[in-house]
């Protein structure tokens, strides 16, 4: 899977770069035909302790998977978006198989 990840006026470190590739990699075990995915982590300004945003756009033959995640951290941003995304592409599948029989 191709991925790219942006991180909006801050530079990301390595880690944090490590931990999303393999959380997204991972979804590729529940579905092989991912073709690529965008990452966009973003600080909000506000007073909310949890200002940190992580969004993933997940293309997909004949569709594009949406997930915007806001927390405490980057890492446990991209754990619940990771998830998310996981029973989005479940639920993708359950209705492709629906169609198809």
């Amino acid at each position: 899977m191709k991925l790219q990840i942006h991180s909006i006026r801050f530079d990301a470190d390595y880690k944090l770069i490590d931990i999303i590739k393999k959380k997204l990699n991972k979804l590729e075990t529940f579905y092989d035909r991912i073709i690529d995915a965008e990452v966009f982590l973003r600080i909000d300004h506000d007073d909310a302790r949890a200002n940190k945003v992580v969004e993933i756009k997940l293309n997909i033959p004949g569709d594009q998977l949406f997930v915007k995640e806001k927390a405490k951290s980057f890492e446990v941003g991209a754990d619940e978006a990771a998830e998310a995304l996981r029973r989005q592409i479940k639920k993708f599948k359950e209705k492709k198989n629906a169609f198809n029989h």
